[in-house]
């Protein structure tokens, strides 16, 4: 706040500009900016411009007098608070002093004027308009102190609730987890012991070689899924530190594809792959994170798919590829799909189907991390079709 906004302004009126000169000389100060019209009129424009402390007004003026302007000031919520001192020269006639009153006057100043009175008068104002000024400065001190009370105390609450969710999020996940690789532990010690019995009692015959290929598959499958697992937490925990990092290299995406599709179909014809005119898709891309996305999807559409067949459709545009992942299952609703890209999220509530939630969370950050866009479109009973853009020369 500059200089002239902090003075404390006063406005005097009177027809005769010596009369203005010999007030002014009055009651002008160093912190006071003392402000003079001839007239009613211009007196006005001043007063709809500028916040006084006081109007001090002469009584006998042509065109609007002194109790025409006080009216017209008490009429105007801007000007109807500025305390007003008449200046008139008919000390002795009381009709004067009346009219004056029921004007809005506070006080009367009488010709010829005594000094000490009239600096003593304005002295009294211009401190109780300081002393609001400063009252108001305060209480908009203290209001502003409350709201940044306020919003830090708000800030605090969500903090703390989002550190009770964070735990709880870490209890979940850390039940999850516990769940998810106790299943495969126990299939693999299950084996174990039934192995160890085996050799103990001698019964080679279980270890023929045309059953050692089924229980290398049993034991593959476990493996891989605690592996998986375990790949998934430290992707999280990779992004959640911004330390996945993308290595990018030449990537036929149609190979690629159909690799995952034969690694992952439970039998014949569940998933089809339709590659658009048959053409090659090659895009600069982490092979290693593009599989991920891949698998990740497929895996999604055959946990929920309901046993129905998959379908995977690859198109190339000017710019980017496209993979789309259709399945013909329960579907999505659109309240779920807010959430469907969060981490520890499934489609449905008391999902059995196994897994941390995070298939879903990680996908999408990996492809943002390409700089791609990822897309569901689903309605329950009717299956979801997931659709992944990915710039065929990266971000």
């Amino acid at each position: 706040m500059n200089e002239t906004q902090t003075r404390t302004k006063l406005l005097i009126v009177d027809d005769l500009p010596e009369n203005l000169r010999a007030l002014n000389a009055l009651i002008r100060e160093s912190d006071r900016s003392v402000y003079q019209a001839s007239s009613g009129e211009e007196a006005l424009a001043l007063l709809l411009e500028h916040d006084f402390a006081l109007a001090i007004l002469d009584v006998q003026m042509p065109e609007m007098d002194g109790f025409e302007l006080a009216q017209l000031m008490r009429g105007t919520d801007k000007t109807r608070h500025i305390p007003i001192v008449f200046v008139t020269a008919a000390g002795k006639e009381m009709n004067f002093s009346f009219q004056g009153y029921e004007s809005g006057a506070v006080d009367f100043l009488h010709k010829p004027l005594d000094i000490n009175a009239v600096q003593s008068k304005v002295n009294v104002f211009v401190a109780l308009h300081q002393q609001r000024a400063e009252t108001r400065r305060q209480v908009q001190a203290l209001e502003h102190s409350r709201q940044q009370q306020e919003a830090l105390l708000q800030q605090l609450r969500a903090t703390q609730a989002e550190l009770q969710r964070s735990l709880r999020m870490r209890d979940e996940f850390m039940s999850m987890v516990a769940h998810e690789l106790r299943t495969p532990l126990n299939t693999l010690f299950l084996e174990t012991q039934m192995r160890t019995l085996n050799l103990e009692r001698g019964n080679l015959a279980a270890f023929a070689p045309e059953k050692l290929p089924k229980m290398v598959a049993r034991d593959a499958r476990q493996i891989r899924s605690m592996v998986r697992l375990i790949d998934d937490m430290l992707d999280v925990s990779r992004i959640s530190s911004g330390k996945l990092s993308i290595r990018r290299e030449a990537v036929d995406l149609a190979a690629l594809v159909r690799r995952v599709a034969e690694d992952l179909a439970p039998c014949p014809d569940q998933l089809r792959v339709q590659v658009q005119d048959e053409a090659q898709i090659e895009g600069f891309w982490d092979g290693f994170r593009v599989e991920q996305i891949v698998v990740n999807l497929i895996s999604n559409a055959l946990r929920y798919g309901e046993g129905k067949p998959v379908d995977i459709s690859l198109a190339k545009t000017r710019n980017s590829a496209v993979i789309e992942v259709r399945d013909h299952g329960i579907g999505i609703g659109a309240k779920d799909q807010e959430r469907i890209f969060d981490a520890f999220e499934r489609v449905v509530h008391q999902d059995r189907t196994g897994g941390l939630g995070l298939g879903l969370f990680i996908t999408k950050q990996l492809v943002d991390a390409h700089g791609g866009a990822i897309t569901l479109q689903s309605q329950p009973g009717h299956g979801a079709l997931f659709s992944v853009t990915l710039p065929l020369a990266g971000s």
